[in-house]
């Protein structure tokens, strides 16, 4: 498949990207950033919340060919104002869908975030697609956004659009609620291989984490898509210690970013997620 990555540079699409020309994907990377030391596929340098870049770079990788899919990763990975939130997750995946319907690029897959449904008391169980949002953050509730423009592409527009709700993605679980929610390297991989090759999937929502034996979501929404993790949290457990914040962080599936005050900075002038 030829596929775009947004977010290239991030630590999440540096494994993304790699991994996904290893399987014989043509990448080409997005961001703001020069592309790393190194890589060894098409980069375009562009601001995912121009949609007017973001059609420029669309519009070049069709012309004489096909697009087959973005993986949308771009986007600031910590609380913001609502505003500069907003800006990061809804107004770049707006223009990529814009920028996709115009030039017939029919699949996306997106980096959703547990924060979307964050707030949702652990005390409720596992929890599965069905789960109605319930963002912890203004990050959660740009993530919902996201989602819903998703959602609206797929009715009105016929896009495969798959929202990957990740969890931790980390080298190795950090915390005891990481033994939950952890994401490993090969299983994010896994996830966005999935969801880029699933047949019609319509509007589709995964939980991006491990095979953890204490998972707090249902897998099972992933395994319908072909997502089969293969890694386990529970490999690591003699190396995360106990912390004094472990019972309060198994309140809320978001974990800490359910109870935390947050500064929120505006961006400087003339800057952007």
């Amino acid at each position: 498949m030829h596929v775009l990555v947004s977010g290239a540079a991030g630590s999440l699409g540096r494994v993304i990207t790699v991994g996904l020309e290893g399987l014989g994907h043509d990448v080409v990377g997005l961001d703001l950033v020069p592309a790393p030391e190194g890589t060894t596929f098409p980069w375009y340098e562009a601001d995912c919340a121009d949609a007017d870049a973001v059609e420029a770079v669309v519009a070049a990788l069709t012309t004489g060919g096909r697009l087959d899919a973005v993986v949308h990763l771009a986007g600031a990975p910590e609380e913001l104002s609502l505003p500069d939130e907003l800006t990061s997750h809804v107004v770049t995946t707006a223009a990529l869908l814009d920028a996709m319907v115009a030039h017939d690029v029919p699949r996306l897959v997106y980096a959703s975030s547990n924060h979307a449904v964050g707030r949702t008391p652990r005390a409720s169980g596992e929890l599965t697609e069905a789960a109605l949002p319930r963002p912890d953050t203004y990050y959660g509730v740009a993530k919902v956004a996201a989602e819903a423009l998703m959602r609206l592409f797929a009715d009105r527009h016929g896009i495969d659009a798959v929202a990957c709700r990740i969890g931790s993605f980390l080298e190795e679980p950090a915390s005891v609620r990481g033994l939950s929610t952890w994401l490993s390297h090969g299983d994010g991989l896994r996830m966005v291989e999935a969801a880029l090759t699933t047949p019609a999937p319509g509007f589709a929502v995964l939980y991006g984490i491990s095979a953890n034996t204490r998972a707090w979501w249902d897998l099972e929404p992933g395994r319908r898509l072909g997502y089969e993790p293969q890694d386990d949290a529970e490999a690591y457990v003699d190396r995360v210690q106990a912390g004094p914040d472990d019972e309060a962080e198994a309140e809320f599936v978001g974990g800490p970013f359910a109870t935390a005050q947050f500064v929120r900075p505006a961006l400087r002038p003339g800057t952007s997620p």
